[in-house]
């Protein structure tokens, strides 16, 4: 955490109205390259600014914030068996935007166990089409090879399967436009 500050504010979109309102921006209307990198910036530094905080974003580095090791010590998000966070709201569609560093202790919320242990199939490690995951982790080139090639099963339109394979993914109304739009700039 940076250094005189004693909490840390995980900051991620709520998704069912966060892609309606995103689209009618103007970092994402202008062309321009990062669209949701701006926007994020604008808004969370806005956020900061107002709460004399320090704003912390996951795309500033390198070296980079370690977000991935903060959202499991939140307590909100646990590792999932394909090794990306999983939350337990909206399982494997999490988006972490930033962070706002307070200088006030703030109590942690206690939340219940990993999602993942109670899922007792646990589809997500099946659903990759070019099998990305295994118990090492996660490869990413492979990932972009098939979406950027032979992508039979629609993951660049329609969103990474193994991502929705998640059950508490499935009840989360994510439109295929917002998935495409992430796993475009995944490929960039």
């Amino acid at each position: 955490m940076p250094s005189k500050y004693k909490s840390l504010v995980l900051l991620g979109p709520d998704i069912q109205t966060f892609w309606p309102h995103f689209i009618n921006q103007v970092e994402y209307l202008d062309g321009d390259p990062d669209p949701l990198d701006r926007w994020s910036v604008r808004i969370i530094s806005g956020w900061a600014e107002t709460l004399k905080a320090k704003a912390v974003y996951p795309f500033n580095g390198p070296p980079y914030p370690p977000f991935y090791n903060w959202a499991l010590r939140s307590g909100s998000c646990h590792r999932s068996p394909l090794h990306m966070l999983v939350h337990q709201r909206n399982g494997l569609l999490l988006s972490l935007r930033g962070a706002l560093a307070v200088t006030e202790q703030l109590g942690q919320t206690i939340f219940d166990a990993a999602p993942c242990d109670s899922c007792l199939t646990k589809p997500c490690l099946q659903a990759c089409p070019v099998s990305a995951f295994d118990v090492t982790g996660y490869d990413a080139d492979m990932c972009q090879t098939h979406i950027s090639t032979n992508d039979s099963t629609n993951c660049l339109t329609k969103g990474c399967t193994a991502r929705h394979a998640c059950p508490i993914s499935q009840r989360v109304e994510r439109s295929a436009a917002q998935s495409a739009f992430h796993m475009r700039a995944f490929l960039k």
